[in-house]
C-alpha cells in the first residue's frame, strides 16, 4: 500500500520556512505525542537544526504516559533542545512551553543587546505536520481563536504573526508533510493518527493493519473496547467482530467493513481505544 499526500500549498510553505527562520529566535516544533518521531518532518529537521528548538508534544492526554516520559528525556539530551508534553484543550503544559522557549531564546537576545539591539519580545516559529495540534496550541497561547482549527489535515494555508501577551510573538506556518514516505510503518502511523486526508486511503486495509498492530502492542485496549474475550482468531474474523460490536451491519446482516474501518479509526483518533503511543524511543 502506497500512501502519498503532498498538496501544492505544502511545497510553497516548505520554501517559506527557510526564509522565516531568519526572523525568529527559537523554533517550536509541534509533534503528535502519540508518534513523536513519525510526526517529525525530516525536511524541516534539516532546515531548523541550527535553531534552538522546543518540541511541543501535543495531544499528550491521548498518548501512553510512560512512552511520553521517555521521549521528554530523549529530546532534552542537548543544551539547545527541550520537550514539553501539552494538552492545548485543557491548557496543560502551556506555561512550561513558554518558559522553555523563552529560556532557549535568551542567548540570542543577549547577543543582540550587546550589539545595542534591544528587543522585549521572543520571536518563535511554529512548525508541525498537518493535524498534529499546531493551531490548537496557538489559539491556547493567544487566548483567542487566532487561527482556524479542524479535525482534518491542511487547515492552515499561510503564515501569520500572532502576539502572545507583550513578550512573545509566534509566526505560524501551514502544516507540511514530505513528498514521499519511504518507511511503510511511518506512513501507516501518520494515516492512523489522521495526519493524512482519510478519503485518499484504502481504509479497510489500514484498519486490518491497525488490528494486527493493536493485537501485538495494546491487546487489552482492543479487547476492552470491542468486548473481545481473546484475540486468537484471524484478523478478518476480528474485523467482523468489531463491525458487529460497533453496529456496522449492512441490510441482510452482512458486516459493513468500510463503515467498521471508519469507526475503528475514529475510536483510535478520539482516544476511545485508550491512551496509545505508536512510536517507541530508540
Amino acid at each position: 500500500m502506497s500512501i502519498q499526500w503532498y498538496p501544492g500549498h505544502m511545497a510553497k510553505a516548505a520554501r517559506e520556512v527557510t526564509e522565516s527562520l531568519k526572523l525568529v529566535d527559537v523554533v517550536i516544533e509541534v509533534l503528535d505525542a502519540r508518534l513523536p518521531e513519525s510526526s517529525r518532518n525530516p525536511m524541516m529537521a534539516g532546515k531548523t537544526g541550527h535553531k534552538p528548538t522546543v518540541f511541543a508534544l501535543a495531544k499528550s492526554d491521548m498518548a501512553d504516559p510512560r512512552i511520553t516520559d521517555q521521549y521528554v528525556r530523549w529530546y532534552t539530551r542537548a543544551d539547545d533542545m527541550r520537550a514539553v508534553p501539552i494538552d492545548s484543550l485543557r491548557g496543560a503544559g502551556i506555561k512550561e512551553l513558554i518558559g522553555a522557549a523563552t529560556a532557549l531564546a535568551q542567548p540570542k537576545l543577549t547577543k543582540l543587546a550587546a550589539k545595542g539591539i534591544r528587543r522585549d519580545s521572543v520571536r518563535a516559529l511554529v512548525i508541525g505536520i498537518p493535524n498534529a495540534g499546531k493551531s490548537s496550541l496557538i489559539n491556547r497561547l493567544a487566548k483567542r481563536n487566532a487561527v482556524k482549527t479542524g479535525d482534518k489535515p491542511g487547515v492552515t494555508r499561510q503564515k501569520q504573526w500572532i502576539k502572545v501577551g507583550r513578550t512573545f510573538e509566534l509566526l505560524d506556518t501551514p502544516g507540511i508533510l514530505w513528498p514521499k514516505f519511504e518507511d511503510h510503518q511511518v506512513a501507516l502511523k501518520l494515516a492512523w493518527s489522521g495526519a493524512i486526508e482519510q478519503t485518499l486511503l484504502p481504509i479497510e486495509e489500514l484498519a486490518k493493519e491497525l488490528i494486527e498492530w493493536l493485537k501485538c502492542v495494546y491487546p487489552e485496549e482492543l479487547k476492552t473496547r470491542y468486548h473481545i474475550s481473546n484475540l486468537e482468531g484471524q484478523t478478518d474474523e476480528l474485523f467482523v467482530r468489531i463491525a458487529e460490536e460497533r453496529g456496522a451491519i449492512l441490510s441482510g446482516g452482512l458486516p459493513d467493513l468500510h463503515q467498521a474501518a471508519e469507526k475503528l479509526l475514529r475510536d483510535l483518533q478520539t482516544g476511545k481505544l485508550g491512551r496509545i503511543s505508536f512510536d517507541r524511543p530508540e
